[in-house]
This record gives structure tokens, C-alpha cells and sequence, in this order.
């Protein structure tokens, strides 16, 4: 019997400040990409919007601490 431990995909939206080029794209989606659960990673350079699909959901101290260490920061959420 499968285990009800996820809940399901679920796709969350970050915007990263500070990319200005495709190798920025690369450093961000390799670094997320290594985080626990996630499957898929977007990166829209113009907007600095970053969409994850991950199997569960994301901690945000290890999403900014992945956005750090690709050498960018990571935008406060929206109100």
C-alpha cells in the first residue's frame, strides 16, 4: 500500500535578484536542483522568476541558502 507522505506536486514561484545571463540561469537551476524533492527548475532571466516542481514542499532557509551559494539573492515574497 503506498505511503501517504506526500501530498502531491506542488510548483512554487521565487524571484532571484541578480541574474544577467544564461551561465546565472545555470548556477541557479543547478543549485536548486539539488535540493530534496525537486524535480523541475524554471528560470525566466528577464523577470528573475524561478518556478520549482517539487514532490514536497520546499524549506525556505534551504532555497535562500541554494540562491546564496549560486552567488544571488533571493527576493522577500510578495505581500
Amino acid at each position: 500500500m503506498p505511503s501517504p507522505a506526500s501530498s502531491g506536486p506542488e510548483v512554487e514561484t521565487f524571484t532571484v535578484i541578480g541574474m544577467t545571463c544564461e551561465h546565472c540561469v545555470r548556477a541557479v537551476t543547478a543549485e536548486l536542483s539539488r535540493l530534496p524533492g525537486v524535480r523541475t527548475v524554471t528560470v525566466e532571466l528577464a523577470s528573475g522568476r524561478v518556478e520549482v516542481d517539487t514532490e514536497v514542499p520546499l524549506v525556505a532557509d534551504q532555497v535562500r541558502a541554494a540562491i546564496d551559494e549560486a552567488g544571488y539573492t533571493l527576493a522577500p515574497p510578495a505581500p
